[in-house]
């Protein structure tokens, strides 16, 4: 039974924390819960098993992705020996900077080290390794297939009683918890919740970019070295439309992501995958899918862009229920972030937590502070990510995503030739340092010069206009 408690002895845990969702983000919160309740109850629509990877609710399961060196660091601390693992299995550990062929609109970005180590694999095998970790916690209990049918409360602006029925169960099961948790994904039913208990539903903002990502696993031949282990070409606005990346994978295999912005839709027969590869100017890619040996089915999966919803600035947002991941907010692939961002989400979490009981402070207000310090992790990634994608628009840019579309470009260009400017971007790209790094004096002199002393007839780089947002207007 829950303890519902606002208060209790320093170090006391918790009774029962429900988790709505097993996937990625539910499974990293779970392990964080786990630290701080007798019972940490994971509700998963889909029938997993310990060793199931990709299910049917994780559309996007089947592509490829990316741990920033920030997340892979957060995932490390809460399992460790996790990348050892995953390498252990063939996923290689590698320095950014040295074993990607990494493909800028102004060029090839440098080949030197920057000290910023990240390790690739499929979302596929992650999973499974994160499961079988979560479950082997004696805390921990996963009912799978089980759908949660609402999320109700025993006091008014509370909401902590969840019902849910497991698939062929005669009726629902309904218990109490200390702490529910919306790991639930894009396709949250949070909303009916706040309706069904007559309180406000959060505010959405939403950035459109439609994304289309298509993507295959191939055998790489037996005897084939290489000297990269992931090529990757950047989409870019307005000029390169498409993209794609190549990673090295677990089971000595790559996994292979083409992508197009709109119309620029990756096919999903063989003939016409490889020749969206050879349209990229990165032929890497198109050398690995000619040479490598497809496994299993081309799948396809497009994302209309990332929606972030405003709990934080819901006034009456209730007790006892927090919102994490996909639930909270759906940032564009592209960029890598989610993954990265969940593991923060949960990694705050855990420090909250474990300042109440240290401080026997109970658990009503954790809700509020949660969503307020979420939405702090939250604004760096979601302003990189969204200042890209509002370029894809025709029209009604925002000066602020002009200006760093801008001055992202002239990042690029002299990364290509400065090993330092490129340590400084990857460094940011991954969340290991703040993006001000790329604005401080030396930057921002280099980037000055590079305007102020470039012949006008080459001020016009790969994707777009050199000239600053405002000029000619």
């Amino acid at each position: 039974m829950a303890n519902n408690q606002n208060s209790s002895s320093p170090g006391t845990r918790w009774g029962r924390a429900v988790v709505v969702g097993g996937g990625y983000a539910g499974l990293v919160t779970a392990r964080v819960l786990a630290d701080h309740f007798t019972e940490v109850l994971v509700l998963e629509r889909d029938p997993v098993r310990p060793d199931t990877g990709v299910h049917p609710h994780v559309p996007q399961g089947f592509h490829a992705h990316a741990l920033l060196a920030r997340g892979g660091d957060v995932l490390e601390d809460l399992f460790p020996g996790l990348r050892a693992e995953l390498a252990e299995l063939g996923a290689p550990v590698l320095d950014y900077g040295e074993r990607i062929s990494f493909l800028l609109p102004t060029g090839y970005a440098p080949t030197d080290p920057v000290g910023v180590p990240i390790q690739s694999f499929t979302r596929d095998e992650l999973e499974r390794r994160l499961r079988q970790r979560v479950l082997a916690l004696p805390s921990v209990r996963l009912l799978p297939a089980t759908r949660c049918e609402t999320v109700t409360g025993v006091a008014p602006g509370r909401l902590d009683r969840v019902r849910y029925r497991t698939d062929g169960a005669d009726e629902s099961t309904e218990v109490t918890a200390d702490l529910v948790v919306d790991a639930s994904g894009r396709s949250t039913s949070l909303d009916r919740w706040l309706t069904d208990a007559r309180l406000p539903v959060s505010a959405k903002t939403v950035i459109k970019a439609k994304f289309t990502y298509t993507s295959a696993l191939y055998e790489r031949p037996a005897h084939d070295p290489q000297d990269f282990d992931i090529a990757y070409q950047m989409a870019f606005a307005p000029g390169v439309p498409r993209g794609g990346v190549v990673l090295a994978v677990e089971h000595h295999r790559w996994m292979c992501s083409l992508l197009g912005v709109d119309q620029h839709v990756p096919p999903t027969d063989d003939e016409g995958y490889l020749d969206f590869a050879h349209s990229l100017g990165n032929p890497r890619l198109a050398e690995q899918i000619k040479r490598g040996t497809r496994q299993g089915e081309i799948h396809r999966y497009t994302n209309p862009g990332n929606e972030w919803r405003l709990h934080h600035k819901n006034t009456r947002w209730p007790e006892r229920l927090i919102a994490v991941g996909d639930a909270l907010c759906v940032f564009n692939p592209v960029y890598g972030q989610g993954l990265t961002v969940a593991a923060l989400e949960a990694e705050l979490l855990g420090r909250l937590l474990r300042r109440r009981r240290a401080e026997a402070s109970g658990l009503d207000g954790l809700s509020r502070a949660y969503q307020r310090a979420a939405a702090r992790v939250i604004q760096v990634p979601w302003t990189m990510a969204t200042s890209s994608d509002l370029m894809w628009a025709p029209a009604g840019q925002p000066p602020a995503a002009r200006f760093a579309h801008w001055y992202n470009r002239h990042v690029f260009a002299l990364a290509v030739h400065d090993p330092g400017v490129w340590a400084r971007f990857v460094r940011v790209l991954n969340m290991t340092a703040p993006p001000s790094l790329l604005f401080r004096p030396a930057m921002l002199a280099k980037v000055v010069r590079r305007v102020i002393t470039r012949p006008a007839s080459t001020r016009v780089p790969m994707g777009g206009s050199d000239e600053p947002p405002g000029a000619g207007a």
